[in-house]
């Protein structure tokens, strides 16, 4: 039986990365992955596959396809015909992802982690550690790392299959629908919904909650909704599901909203409502690993489980459901299993959406700030005033900090506009060494970037913003 220090069940972005880095620290490791795309093993789980890098390919590409057909003509640009070649805009997302996940292979042959591909489950305890059938090989490892990942949960009235999709099956239409539905106003159905609307569906966002992305700062969410309403992404709130029926053509969905009943008519309806972790499979009442309530494996703050020698980290443990997340806890194991500092600050972890414009924040809201017992005082300036969102031609939205009157600490920071992605980098590194609004105020940015509305924003916390 093949002994390893470490075992890792799972090859997403928790699994890959606690993999390498616990090979970077001289262990002898292992991973198990049993993801397939195209009936091929294909390591990096949901995020590289069907979830991040293909979505964000797609966003890329639909909104050069909206550039040229829309706003091309006021850079003078001139371009008749543009027309849409859907099956060469998906090779390309696959070929996207095909460079990504081999490049996950290769790093495990360049770091020695051995690779099996299949089913990881837990077996028994032994003298040597944990058994564990690894793809139908058992195999014996001193620590076992449980990175399973989740999967999109059903909306029980409406199965996934035929007409009715999750993100994976969303990333592939075959044709542009011209009514696609969307149950759920979160991250990956606003992304989703921007991609078909660009490429020319007419789309329908249904939400339950009664406002938009409510773990947003108020007037990001405000700011977001309006620019997403005026690009034509219809959006209905406070909604309630009451029947969804797919036949051979398409779907209708009967909902509730504003105590009326509604019924709407789809080429394909899009469901995501959340992800559920995924532990089916992995042996965990045979051994006893406990979970919680709701399906999670339990873990403390050092990602260990009940089980001696079983950790678990990334989405089968809840919490942020994000690949970053994911990545950092898979490095703080690894660390800590060799017997360093391994610690992850999830305080300051930032939160994406790659829309256009795009979404971003980090840290606590001005309402959380508030709810906290902060005294609050905040800065907020528009990419408008900006003269590399004008050259661009793109100056919508704004970077607002939030801050401690009394201290001056930065407590979050939100943006809405052009690549704000890019921007949350300097922030969530001043805010993980406990920076100050004016720390931020002080620090030379170049000009004309983009990023001199983050500094504008920091001087606008005590009203001295210069250029507005």
């Amino acid at each position: 039986m093949d002994a390893y220090d470490v075992l890792v069940i799972g090859g997403g972005p928790a699994g890959y990365v606690a993999a390498i880095r616990a090979a970077q620290l001289g262990f002898r490791v292992a991973c198990v992955d049993a993801f397939e795309r195209g009936g091929k093993a294909s390591l990096g789980g949901t995020c590289l596959n069907v979830g991040c890098i293909p979505s964000k390919a797609l966003l890329d590409s639909s909104e050069r396809f909206e550039m040229i057909r829309h706003d091309a003509a006021e850079h003078g640009i001139q371009v008749e015909g543009a027309r849409l070649d859907l099956a060469k805009m998906l090779g390309r997302k696959e070929s996207v992802v095909d460079k990504l996940t081999g490049g996950i292979a290769y790093l495990f042959k360049k770091n020695k982690v051995t690779s099996f591909h299949g089913l990881g489950r837990l077996v028994r305890q032994d003298e040597g550690g944990w058994v564990v059938d690894a793809a139908g090989t058992e195999v014996v490892a001193r620590h076992v790392i449980v990175a399973t990942g989740s999967s999109p949960r059903e909306l029980p009235l409406a199965p996934f299959g035929g007409h009715v999709v999750e993100n994976s099956g969303a990333l592939a239409f075959e044709a542009v629908p011209g009514q696609l539905g969307i149950i759920g106003a979160g991250v990956i159905g606003v992304e989703l919904g921007s991609v078909w609307r660009r490429l020319g569906a007419q789309v329908t966002i249904l939400e339950a909650l009664p406002g938009f992305l409510m773990a947003a700062d108020e007037a990001v969410s405000k700011e977001a909704l309006k620019q997403f309403q005026k690009q034509g992404l219809e959006f209905h709130f406070g909604v309630q599901i009451t029947a969804v029926t797919p036949d051979e053509s398409g779907v209708t969905v009967t909902y509730t909203e504003k105590e009326q009943e509604v019924t709407a008519r789809f080429d394909k309806l899009i469901v995501s409502i959340g992800r559920v972790p995924n532990t089916a499979g992995l042996g965990a009442e045979a051994v006893g690993l406990e979970l919680d309530e709701r399906g999670f494996v339990k873990v403390d703050s050092h990602y260990r489980t009940n089980l001696p020698g079983v950790y678990a980290i990334g989405d089968v443990i809840g919490g942020a459901m994000l690949a970053h997340k994911a990545e950092e806890e898979g490095v703080a194991l690894a660390e800590t299993l060799a017997g360093q500092a391994g610690h992850v600050n999830y305080d300051v972890i930032p939160w994406v959406i790659y829309t256009s414009p795009e979404i971003a924040w980090a840290g606590l809201t001005e309402q959380q700030a508030r709810d906290k017992g902060h005294t609050v005082k905040t800065g907020q300036f528009p990419f408008s005033a900006n003269g590399r969102a004008l050259g661009h031609g793109d100056p919508r939205g704004f970077v607002k900090v939030v801050a401690d009157a009394d201290t001056d600490r930065i407590l979050g920071v939100h943006m809405v506009g052009p690549n704000v992605s890019e921007l949350m980098g300097e922030v969530v590194a001043i805010m993980e060494f406990g920076g100050s609004a004016e720390d931020l105020a002080r620090t030379v940015h170049a000009h004309p970037t983009l990023s001199e509305v983050v500094k504008e924003a920091a001087l606008a916390v005590d009203k001295r913003a210069l250029h507005l």
